[in-house]
């Protein structure tokens, strides 16, 4: 396991002090990484940044019970993904909200090479298409998905992450692959 970085242990050490400011230093490092993850759960902007906040607030209150000896970067985006995922659940059990979560960014952005009106329309499609495809997956698949090929995290980490095994982490993101292959078969002319 790695040792946790010297300037997030001396701001959590403050912390626990009683400088309530040195935690905006570790918001302020790990706030893109938690709203990231967050935004790739709930695919909605609103919805990451309400996750985000609530992961802070409840890492703050659980900051006296924090293992030193583990990374703050993995215990905050454990938090935010656990707060994003009871989010999503809250959401779809909602039923004034059943209007589709993802909005048109998608987090796979495609290359806008020409301007042209097809070009355009192109695009919108694809990025429709690739949004019905994720919608397939679970919140635990699309998490491990694009914690693993859009975010470049290892296993380990995503299994860490999510409080699963390494092998739950494995197979999560397997199945996300195979979904994801099976509902964008068409338009890859049934090559996938």
């Amino acid at each position: 396991m790695q040792r946790m970085d010297r300037d997030d242990r001396d701001a959590i050490r403050r912390v626990l002090n009683g400088d309530r400011d040195a935690y905006r230093v570790l918001m302020q490092r790990y706030f893109v990484q938690v709203h990231r993850v967050a935004w790739r759960i709930t695919g909605d902007e609103a919805d990451a940044e309400e996750a985000a906040q609530e992961a802070f607030l409840r890492a703050y209150n659980k900051l006296p019970g924090f293992r030193m000896d583990a990374q703050f970067s993995t215990w905050i985006t454990r938090i935010a993904m656990n707060s994003a995922l009871n989010l999503v659940e809250r959401r779809n059990r909602d039923l004034s909200r059943t209007a589709e979560r993802i909005d048109s960014s998608d987090g796979m952005h495609t290359p806008h090479t020409a301007a042209t009106p097809e070009r355009a329309v192109l695009d919108a499609e694809t990025a429709q298409l690739r949004r019905v495809a994720m919608a397939t997956l679970t919140p635990m698949e699309r998490t491990a998905f694009t914690m693993r090929h859009m975010e470049d995290v290892p296993v380990v980490e995503i299994a860490a992450a999510l409080n699963i095994q390494p092998n739950a982490a494995k197979q999560a993101i397997f199945r996300a692959v195979g979904k994801l292959r099976r509902a964008l078969a068409p338009v890859a002319g049934g090559m996938a």
